[in-house]
């Protein structure tokens, strides 16, 4: 997979060489006070469509692709990212407030199973209603009624949330839901829509709004990749595999991959403490993985020195009381391919 998301790239930036290039001759020529942005290059470090290693260097970048998209559902997508961002609630003075974002960034109905009631249980849990948002495709049961869960769409929230929170008091819970990559995660929707969100894109991301107090929990193969270059004092990480492990359970007929049903459906519905959930829900994958006769996932946990500061507030706060789990669990597709 990750071969095919390099050729695809490299492909487009071969086909949008020619014409970055005479555009930038056609507009050479302004007199305008206003120095519109001019192509020098063509897109970094795709040059040709067989070195590997520049063609990866652009995929940190994170780039996007839309194709043949019809501009109905472009235009009704883009209301419904307003509406949502509309929605989002300012800050309270004095209070550590959490603002959380799930993003299911790949149109297997799964993700977006998982990451509708990701927001569900991590909205109760660090008491973010009016300060939670879902991006995500498809539950299965219809065209989704929320905004698409695209790279775009991750970044503008982002941006709005940072403009909403107090960033030195308030912490940005994160939970990713989709494929991964040795690159970062994967933006897969159907035939329509690629990308990739690299450690590095985001880093960036995070650095330019001054988001450094952060709850991450990235729920795809590979995911260890991102520790790295998001581990900091303030911010606390899970992952579900290590850098070089696939994670597992991740079938679009199925209601949870095995960390989302870990983590998510059982771990964090309990009134522990985060690193307790963290535990417990490794203890729990190993066990599937064992039972499955797989190789193992490795989940990461980085928790930093400082992130008892802003998490101890939320932690107070919590419900008592668990939910109930959903769905059917991870689990059980082992025994669906035994039979």
């Amino acid at each position: 997979m990750r071969h095919q998301f390099v050729r695809r790239f490299v492909a487009l930036a071969a086909a949008l060489s020619v014409s970055l290039s005479l555009a930038g001759s056609a507009t050479g020529q302004a007199t305008s006070p206003y120095v519109a942005p001019q192509h020098t290059t063509g897109w970094p470090g795709m040059g040709t469509g067989d070195d590997q290693g520049a063609a990866e260097a652009s995929l940190e970048l994170g780039p996007e692709l839309e194709r043949d998209r019809s501009p109905v559902w472009m235009l009704a997508d883009q209301r419904r990212l307003d509406k949502a961002l509309a929605a989002l609630q300012p800050q309270k003075r004095g209070v550590v407030d959490a603002y959380v974002l799930v993003v299911g960034l790949d149109s297997d109905p799964i993700f977006g199973r998982e990451a509708r009631e990701a927001g569900r249980v991590l909205s109760r849990r660090y008491t973010a209603v009016g300060h939670t948002i879902v991006l995500a495709g498809t539950d299965g049961s219809g065209p989704s009624d929320l905004p698409n869960g695209t790279p775009r769409a991750f970044a503008l929230t982002l941006a709005r949330i940072a403009e909403l929170m107090d960033r030195n008091e308030d912490v940005l819970v994160l939970y990713t839901a989709g494929h991964g990559l040795p690159v970062g995660l994967a933006y897969h929707d159907g035939d329509e829509g690629f990308g990739i969100i690299s450690p590095a894109r985001m880093a960036r991301m995070f650095d330019e709004l001054g988001i450094r107090n952060r709850l991450l929990i990235l729920s795809v193969c590979y995911s260890g990749v991102f520790v790295p270059m998001l581990a900091s004092e303030t911010t606390a990480l899970l992952t579900a595999a290590s850098a070089d492990r696939t994670s597992f359970g991740c079938a679009a007929d199925r209601d949870w991959t095995f960390f989302g049903d870990a983590m998510i459906n059982h771990a964090l519905r309990q009134p522990v403490p985060l690193a307790k959930a963290g535990d417990d829900a490794r203890t729990l994958i190993a066990q599937w993985e064992k039972q499955g006769h797989v190789t193992p996932s490795q989940p990461q946990t980085s928790i930093g020195s400082g992130v008892s500061k802003w998490l101890a507030p939320l932690e107070a706060r919590m419900p008592k009381t668990a939910t109930p789990m959903v769905g059917r669990p991870a689990v059980s597709i082992l025994n669906d391919l035994e039979q």
